[in-house]
């Protein structure tokens, strides 16, 4: 009966010992959650009031995750940091606006494209009234600057004329200081003009001859200040409406670091100022700081939409084809799985009805 009782009692501890086991190596065989990176990149990727996170991008990978019963969580990172972080493996995913390119393919795995653009060019709006710009451009460093040398000049000839003047004929070009070089700055500046309104003459032979030579040098100065106020309003509405690429090299560019739109510009080249982010770039835009913003152009559209509405907009031009993809660590077999699922979902009517909703396509 002992024994009997004993074997019973070695059965049932032999039995718990490879339960735990058995518990233990299931445990530890669970699949872990796939580490998910993903950055700022509205309307593809943004975070709600809530902490969570929305978008294009995001809506379409919890779908796909859903489909193949995938666990994940997002970490967010710099641009940067979600490109190395696929590279080294710290990160199974990247979903965001990520842009597939040759350089990116050399060092981790994209999906099929879930969707297709290409970068844009944002400038000031058209809503600008012209008057504004004349008058602007009247009260400019350059224009007053040649205002005041012209006034000099006017004043030179004047007290000239009142030099010569002042005492052979103090009925037009009174004696006194003051108002005698009043009288020559009048007279040299309807001279100039040639209206010649007769009401003051010089009657001396020296200021007979300064009249003739004013008047001929008069016409001159007249003709270069026309042409040159001309030329320079002219030139400044021009350089305000950017019509492509094209007429980037005539403008103050900018665009955002560590991009796609950036590795253009260099190419091209065409120097550009660097901003962090296309919010700092829209701003620069708005405050006059540059002419234009290179950057994708559905991201460009969407904070337009937001924030800037008849200020900005971004030209219907597309300087160059854009492929939006999600990054995978190299050589995953669940890379085809996740391709699968991708196309399907981005050939139903729900995915086209979210792009219209957030891009207005």
């Amino acid at each position: 009966m002992k024994n009997t009782t004993g074997l019973v009692i070695c059965f049932s501890l032999l039995i718990i010992v490879m339960s735990t086991d058995v518990g233990g190596q299931q445990s530890s065989n669970a699949p872990q959650p796939l580490i998910v990176g993903t950055k700022e990149s509205p309307p593809f990727s943004m975070k709600t009031a809530d902490g969570q996170w929305a978008g294009l991008s995001i809506d379409l990978w919890r779908q796909i995750a859903a489909e193949l019963n995938l666990q994940f969580e997002f970490r967010e990172l710099a641009l940067n940091q979600l490109l190395e972080g696929v590279t080294d493996g710290s990160l199974d995913a990247a979903v965001a606006a990520l842009t597939i390119t040759p350089e990116r393919e050399k060092n981790f795995d994209f999906t099929h494209a879930f969707y297709t653009t290409g970068l844009g060019i944002a400038v000031s709006g058209k809503a600008q009234n012209p008057w504004l710009t004349v008058a602007r451009r009247f009260i400019s460093v350059v224009f007053l600057k040649v205002a005041a040398t012209l006034t000099l000049v006017l004043l030179g000839v004047g007290m000239l004329a009142w030099w010569f003047e002042h005492k052979k004929n103090p009925r037009q070009f009174n004696g006194r200081a003051a108002k005698g070089i009043g009288s020559g700055f009048w007279w040299s500046a309807v001279t100039m003009t040639t209206v010649g309104y007769g009401d003051k003459a010089p009657v001396t032979l020296a200021g007979r001859i300064l009249g003739l030579i004013w008047m001929f040098v008069g016409i001159i100065i007249i003709s270069s200040f026309t042409a040159s106020i001309t030329s320079s309003l002219t030139v400044s509405q021009l350089e305000s409406v950017i019509k492509g690429p094209e007429d980037l090299p005539k403008v103050t560019v900018g665009t955002i670091v560590n991009t796609s739109s950036e590795s253009y510009l260099k190419q091209i080249p065409i120097s550009f100022l660097p901003y962090g982010s296309p919010q700092e770039g829209l701003a620069a835009l708005k405050e006059g700081k540059i002419q234009a913003l290179v950057y994708d152009a559905p991201i460009l559209r969407y904070y337009i939409h937001q924030s800037y509405i008849g200020a900005l907009e971004v030209l219907p031009y597309r300087i160059q084809r854009q492929e939006y993809g999600i990054a995978l660590q190299p050589n995953r077999p669940l890379r085809k799985k996740i391709n699968v699922v991708l196309l399907q979902k981005i050939l139903e009517k729900a995915w086209q009805d979210k792009l219209s909703q957030y891009l207005g396509e």
